[in-house]
């Protein structure tokens, strides 16, 4: 029975690789209209910060919303009043980033760049208390530039919060982009194989 079971995953598995290499067409066009949008993101840092900021708007207006509907769900009144709360003030935050982009994007700069400082300062120490083991260089050097990138970020806020968060979304749809046209190429090799 078990040998029976672990054959059908076994097809279910080549199956669904095989339907995956038909669709590579699919990954290469994906792939090249992130490209397309990264390279409008760079053409225009402003609207992709304006947009980054409406995405986590939205994301925030969606969170509320979802923990708006748990509260009254709960049981106990202090538990119902803690979410209802949290709910609400995410929903309040999602508002506001659609009433002031510019202001909301001034925010999320500064609180990606505390981020970026926080972990590069602490994957920096990891990486030195383990300074024994192989590879640890890599990872203070990952943890001291994470930092350096933080702090340029913080020294030039607010100015650049105009641009960061469209940089950061550019720079992410670009590289997505050519993860999907490999990715879609190395099925087309591994289809005519």
């Amino acid at each position: 029975m078990t040998l029976q079971g672990n054959t059908l995953k076994g097809d279910a598995l080549k199956h669904a690789i095989g339907q995956t290499r038909d669709k590579w067409g699919w990954f290469v066009a994906l792939g090249v209209l992130l490209l397309i949008l990264g390279g409008i993101a760079f053409g225009n840092l402003l609207i992709a910060t304006v947009a980054s900021v409406y995405i986590v708007g939205w994301l925030m207006l969606l969170g509320g919303a979802i923990e708006i509907v748990h509260a009254f769900g709960v049981k106990t009144w202090g538990r119902f009043a803690y979410w209802l709360l949290s709910g609400l003030l995410y929903a309040v935050a999602g508002f506001f980033a659609f009433y002031n982009p510019l202001l909301a994007s001034a925010v999320l700069t500064f609180m990606l760049a505390v981020a970026l400082v926080a972990s590069g300062v602490l994957r920096a120490w990891i990486g030195y208390q383990h300074r024994d083991e192989k590879g640890s260089g890599w990872i203070i050097a990952a943890g001291v530039i994470t930092a350096l990138a933080g702090l340029l970020i913080a020294l030039r806020w607010p100015m650049n919060s105009l641009w960061v968060l469209g940089l950061f979304l550019a720079i992410d749809l670009v590289f997505q982009g050519w993860t999907f046209i490999a990715f879609g190429l190395a099925l087309r090799k591994m289809k005519q194989a």
